[in-house]
Order: structure tokens, then C-alpha cells, then sequence
């Protein structure tokens, strides 16, 4: 039986800090892809003006291949199977399609489409709540938010803010939301994690009492052992995210031993932001590996949509008080 806490004040509007960031940065980005082609026609120089205007809008790409260079490089000695060279160009040509579409569309300029929802009816039903990783918003689950729309449940997709502030202060946004769903559904939610999202859980989840507050969590391409990557970070956030870093020590520390047996970890050894790929595994959770994917694409694969809507059914706890036997005499 969910035992309520103190209803949450009503949460103060976010500044969109990452949308208006990408934003910003997405429309600069085709500014000076169109001035630079604009000047080259001008000029007669047809092939330079398309050639540049190509590189200014891909030039994501070539960060994308180095960090597929070095995710291959530093597998080394890792326990998850070594993907094949077919299996990387998958993942690889799978993340150069995700990456525009999620930070130059999705969040900067969809990431309120579908607001979060918290129906009378969904009272006695499961709910869930949805955290993004480090440089996303809730923008990053508009498919699985599109889905949920036609569901009569309750679902919260967080913002986390500030967006490289340390994952510490994100505790209090994610109380906020899951007070909300209690509320809402009389019984604890399901938590879905992509990325950093998962050790904002974790931290969350480490500071309570009542660890029943979370029927199950589910984590996506999160760094559980941080991630060789972050090593030339700079924001307290991605700092925290260093291999054996001080901060996942400590929260390591402040967690039940048992914690990480009502988790799920989604992985995958193509992952390019989380590596080596064991990197992503939470030691005494169940762990699913999915092959020929990459970081942001691996919110896009059926399995954690199909697990997650499987734990949304699990029977819900009968409260006490309605745990009552007719007796004969009272009919």
C-alpha cells in the first residue's frame, strides 16, 4: 500500500534551458549553411556551395565516427560480446539518423507536444514516469509519449534542470513527479531511465525510506560505472559520470543491497557514449543486452517499450482497508 507524503507543491515552471539551447544552435547551424551557399552560387561555384552547406549541417558526423572509433578501440578486454564490423555500421548509420532528429527537431522544438498526464481515471492503475539523460529533455520520448496518449494511464516526462548542474539536484524533481503519480494512481510507478537519467533514479531512490516507492525501475544506455567518455568532462554532472568516479562510490554506499534486483538494464556493446559496454550494467540487475544499437537510438527499440507496458499490468497491491470479507450477517 503506497502510504502517501505530503502532496508536493505545484511545480514552478522550467526554463526550457536545453530546448532553447538546441534550438539556438540548430537554426545557427542552417543560417550559415544557407549564407555560405547563398554567397558561393553568387559567385558560380555551384559544387562548393553545395559541398559546404552539406558539411556545416553533418558535421556532427565525424564527432559521431570518433566516438565510434574509440568505442570500438577500448572494448578491450570487456565481458559483452565484441559486435561485428556489420553490427557497428548498423548502430552507427541508426545514430546518424537518431541524432538530428532528436536535437535538432524533437527537443528544441516538439519536446511539449504531449503533456503529462494525470487522469481521475487512473486511479488503482500503474503509472510511469520517464527520465531523460545529460543534453536531452523530455522531447527524447515524444514516440514513447505519442504511444501513452491513447492509454488511460498516468505518465510524468521529466525536465531535468539545470542541465549541467550535478545529478544531486535532480532528487527534488523527481520526488516532486512521483508524489504526483502517487497521488494520482494510489500505488507506486513504474521508472523508465535513459542514460544519466538512471543514476538520477538511483540517487533519488538511494534517499528513501520506503524503497516500495518504485515498483520497478528500468534503465537505458545508463552509465551504472560511469563511462571512459566522461573523463574529459567539465560539468559537475558529467563529471560525476567518470569510471568508479567519488560520487558513484558514494551513492553506491548510500544504496540497499537489494536495490538493484528490481531493476532492468537495457545495454548494448555498440553503445558509443556508454563504454566499455559492461560499463552500463548495475551489479545484481537484470540485464538485457540489445545488439546493433546506439545510445539515443536504444530508446527507439521495441524491447524496453514491451517490458515496460508488460511491468504497467503487474497486479497492483489491494489496500488494506479493502481487504474486508463479507461475513454472512452483513448482507
Amino acid at each position: 500500500m503506497i502510504r502517501f507524503h505530503a502532496a508536493a507543491a505545484p511545480d514552478e515552471p522550467v526554463r526550457p534551458m536545453i530546448s532553447r539551447l538546441q534550438k539556438a544552435i540548430t537554426l545557427s547551424l542552417i543560417l550559415v549553411a544557407s549564407l555560405w551557399a547563398l554567397y558561393w552560387l553568387r559567385h558560380g561555384h555551384a559544387g562548393v556551395a553545395i559541398g559546404g552547406a552539406v558539411g556545416w549541417l553533418l558535421g556532427y558526423t565525424l564527432l559521431l565516427s570518433l566516438e565510434f572509433v574509440l568505442q570500438a578501440h577500448l572494448h578491450g578486454e570487456d565481458p559483452t560480446p565484441r559486435p561485428s564490423p556489420g553490427q557497428r555500421l548498423r548502430a552507427w548509420s541508426g545514430e546518424l539518423a537518431a541524432a538530428p532528429r532528436t536535437f535538432c527537431w524533437r527537443q528544441p522544438f516538439r519536446s511539449r507536444v504531449w503533456s503529462d498526464r494525470l487522469p481521475p481515471s487512473a486511479q488503482g492503475k500503474r503509472g510511469l514516469l520517464l527520465i531523460h539523460g545529460f543534453a536531452c529533455n523530455r522531447g527524447l520520448w515524444n514516440d514513447w509519449l505519442q504511444r501513452l496518449a491513447r492509454q488511460d494511464r498516468a505518465w510524468i516526462a521529466l525536465d531535468l534542470e539545470p542541465p549541467l548542474g550535478s545529478i544531486d539536484l535532480y532528487v527534488a524533481t523527481i520526488e516532486s513527479a512521483v508524489q504526483r503519480l502517487e497521488i494520482a494512481t494510489g500505488v507506486a510507478p513504474v521508472v523508465v531511465a535513459h542514460s544519466m537519467g538512471g543514476l538520477a533514479a538511483r540517487r533519488w531512490w538511494a534517499g528513501q525510506q520506503e524503497p516500495g516507492r518504485i515498483h520497478h525501475l528500468v534503465t537505458i544506455a545508463t552509465p551504472h560505472r560511469g563511462t571512459w567518455l566522461a573523463r574529459w568532462a567539465l560539468s559537475p554532472n558529467t563529471r560525476q559520470m567518470r569510471c568508479d568516479s567519488s560520487w558513484l562510490q558514494d551513492l553506491a554506499t548510500r544504496e540497499r543491497q537489494s536495490a538493484s534486483s528490481h531493476c532492468t538494464c537495457y545495454y548494448g556493446n555498440c553503445d558509443n557514449i556508454v563504454f566499455p559496454p559492461s560499463r552500463a550494467l548495475w551489479p545484481g540487475a537484470r540485464a538485457i543486452h540489445l545488439d546493433a544499437v546506439a545510445h539515443v537510438s536504444m530508446t527507439a527499440r521495441p524491447e524496453p517499450w514491451i517490458e515496460v507496458q508488460r511491468l504497467l499490468r503487474d497486479p497492483v497491491p489491494i489496500p488494506k482497508q479493502d481487504r474486508r470479507v463479507r461475513s454472512p450477517s452483513s448482507s
